[in-house]
């Protein structure tokens, strides 16, 4: 798995859609997050770089902290102060858009602060997802699952599509259930179904996002703890497109940055 961006590498050419990070300071298992040094910079700055390194036509970092702002700074590209009182990286994301008058019809890719290793070559794929979809106003990504502890797996998000590459549901339970298979042995994928990790990625269109974040959360999404479950609890389409690559890890916890650390060579 390639998790580094390649100096030599151009940037792809400009595509009009937008990328923001939402940075938030505060968090339970690692405080300052976004400010975390892996290989000699800020988790932020690495999260930046990916993300203009993937064509976008403009990068903005929505955060909650001046010391995220002054971090965004030195490494060339611009953050925006929100309010603190947000519950997601989606309403950040809509406060960014309302600020700034993006129009309604804008692609925005919504980034997470905290995918130091996300391909620069998926942020733009789900940039392009959104677009090709007529009449769609989100789209996301996943990557097939190889092997049954990763399906088994709750902290891992599962996804299930139709035939056309729209979501029907979004879990942390293994789905689809193989119902023959799984009754018996449960160390094994069946070969007969494809199994999907969602990634979690996402590219709206900006009028679409600000109506989102108005409706209340649906009940599916707080018994999964999962906020792309309002939008099909209020019956809008999600696009999901097949990665053409794994994404690297995300940070959630102490692990977890030691092995990014380590992969990206601090």
């Amino acid at each position: 798995m390639n998790t580094r961006p390649t100096p030599a590498d151009p940037a792809p050419p400009p595509l009009d859609f937008k990328v923001v990070i939402p940075a938030r300071y505060g968090s339970t298992r690692l405080p300052g997050k976004p400010l975390l040094p892996i290989a000699g910079k800020p988790m932020i700055a690495h999260v930046v770089e990916r993300a203009l390194a993937s064509g976008a036509a403009e990068v903005v970092v929505a955060t909650d902290d001046q010391r995220i702002v002054a971090a965004c700074a030195a490494c060339g590209v611009e953050a925006q102060l929100t309010g603190a009182h947000h519950h997601s990286g989606s309403d950040r994301v809509a406060e960014v858009i309302a600020q700034r008058g993006w129009a309604a019809d804008t692609v925005v890719v919504n980034l997470q602060g905290d995918e130091p290793c996300m391909p620069p070559a998926l942020i733009r794929q789900v940039a392009l997802n959104l677009c090709g979809q007529d009449g769609v106003q989100m789209a996301t990504l996943a990557y097939p699952i190889a092997d049954a502890a990763t399906l088994f797996d709750p902290h891992v998000v599962k996804v299930v599509t139709d035939a056309a590459g729209f979501a029907l549901y979004f879990s942390r339970a293994p789905l689809p259930w193989h119902r023959d298979e799984f009754m018996g042995k449960r160390t094994h994928l069946p070969s007969s179904v494809t199994f999907l990790r969602h990634i979690g990625l996402y590219a709206y269109r900006a009028g679409f996002l600000e109506r989102y974040v108005a409706w209340e959360p649906s009940p599916l999404e707080l018994a999964e703890s999962l906020e792309q479950l309002r939008v099909l609890w209020h019956g809008e389409r999600v696009h999901v497109g097949v990665a053409a690559e794994e994404p690297g890890p995300g940070v959630d916890n102490a692990q977890d940055l030691a092995r990014v650390t380590r992969l990206l060579g601090g």
